[in-house]
């Protein structure tokens, strides 16, 4: 019988540039940081599953980073693993951590995610995103790309212009088009959904950027890729945060298990070799089909979410795959307000990746930060009233037409026992 499993403490670093501080600095705070807020220790810890994707390419910590970062605030005897699944990566450590406990290994284990990606050279640390594609492949899945989007230039003419951007963007930005093209998705849409982040971020201290931006502020602002601008793209930044679990016993050990929260399910899936066509088939559609599964919930039953907007399009592409709308209606769902805080069901009210910032493998943690936050009612000027289910959606890399990776946890307000 599998046991139930418990988030008895959050952290979660400011995002931002951090010149500094590194990694493992932030690392540590992280793991200090969820430490106190559960209220225990770091000799209460079974496991630590450590997700980052930097330090092997900026500081040559090719092997065992986790062990380097984490020694100096005691992590030795217990068992350190190394998790590295692109910007999926937080997620993937949480999803481990959850494992870990559920099958009995050990009553409560740690996810840390930290990545330093500011750096004085670049284009070094933009070059990082393009490992989060098949290498010996990468032109012929932007050909593919840019054939679903219309788009008639020939992959490397544009593409990961590393001095300036990741070549995500390049890859969102074909994504967008070919959904605009499809279903009439249109740039004002993708424009509101960067609009209404970024005045979410207002209130996330945490936030890496917290200036309001009209709709029509987005839409002006520089164009990185077509149909994407600036405020409507995820920036390079540094942070860490980090999810401790527990099983029940342990939960109930703690000082405040009135601040615990449920785990209802904890999904992970990677990608498939699916036609462009077939979005029924999206690997996010099939890992929220899972979650809802397994937490026997729907998208009917969710009050709040944070998902995945690395750009403004990935917001609109995970909620129809979350069922919050229906496939094609993204656009259109954010446009009424729906996903606003006040709206029917508020998306991403930390600010989400384009505003709260985007430390590749803290990513996943932090949305994580954000719904406990929320379901504890402790989010302040952005709560959101009668919080009880949360949904996180992670995604990573790419795969064909889609992502590599898809990571979905549903949480539930209060201590199950």
């Amino acid at each position: 019988m599998s046991e139930a499993v418990h988030v008895v403490g959050v952290s979660c670093t400011r995002f931002g540039r951090h010149p500094d501080r590194g990694a493992g600095t932030m690392a540590r705070q992280a793991l200090s940081d969820v430490l106190a807020d559960a209220g225990t220790h770091l000799r209460d810890v079974g496991a630590v599953f450590y997700a980052n994707v930097s330090q092997k390419a900026v500081e040559g910590q090719h092997m065992i980073p986790g062990q380097v970062a984490l020694r100096p605030a005691g992590v030795t005897g217990i068992p350190v693993v190394n998790v590295e699944n692109a910007c999926a990566g937080g997620a993937t450590a949480f999803w481990l951590a959850v494992a870990h406990v559920r099958s009995g290994q050990s009553p409560a284990a740690v996810a840390v995610g930290v990545d330093k990606l500011v750096l004085p050279d670049a284009a070094a640390a933009l070059a990082v995103f393009d490992g989060a594609l098949d290498r010996a492949h990468r032109c012929t899945a932007l050909r593919t790309l840019n054939r679903v989007a219309g788009v008639a230039h020939e992959p490397g003419e544009h593409e990961g212009a590393q001095d300036r951007r990741s070549v995500f963007m390049d890859i969102y930005a074909a994504l967008a088009l070919a959904h605009m093209n499809r279903f009439g998705t249109t740039a004002r849409q993708l424009a509101t959904v960067a609009a209404k982040n970024h005045l979410h971020s207002v209130d996330n201290e945490r936030a890496q950027y917290r200036r309001p931006f009209t709709v029509d502020d987005v839409l002006a602002a520089r164009t990185v890729a077509h149909p994407l601008t600036v405020p409507m793209c995820s920036p390079v930044s540094d942070g860490a945060a980090a999810v401790l679990v527990g099983n029940t016993d342990f939960a109930a050990s703690l000082p405040t298990p009135d601040r615990h929260v449920t785990v209802r399910a904890s999904v992970l899936v990677s990608g498939s070799d699916r036609e462009p066509d077939d979005v029924e088939a999206h690997l996010g559609r099939r890992a929220a089909i899972a979650a809802y599964e397994q937490a026997g919930l729907g998208p009917r039953d969710v009050d709040v979410a944070e998902v995945h907007d690395a750009t403004a399009f990935g917001e609109i592409q995970q909620t129809e795959n979350l069922g919050f709308c229906p496939i094609g209606d993204g656009g259109q769902w954010a446009e009424s307000g729906a996903s606003a805080l006040g709206g029917r069901l508020p998306v991403n009210p930390s600010g989400g990746l384009v505003s709260r910032g985007h430390p590749v493998s803290a990513t996943g943690l932090a949305q994580l930060f954000e719904l406990v936050t929320q379901l504890r009612g402790e989010a302040g000027a952005r709560q959101v009233d009668g919080a009880r289910i949360a949904v996180a959606e992670n995604g990573g890399a790419l795969y064909g037409v889609e992502e590599a990776v898809a990571a979905i946890s549903v949480l539930e307000k209060g201590f199950r026992r």
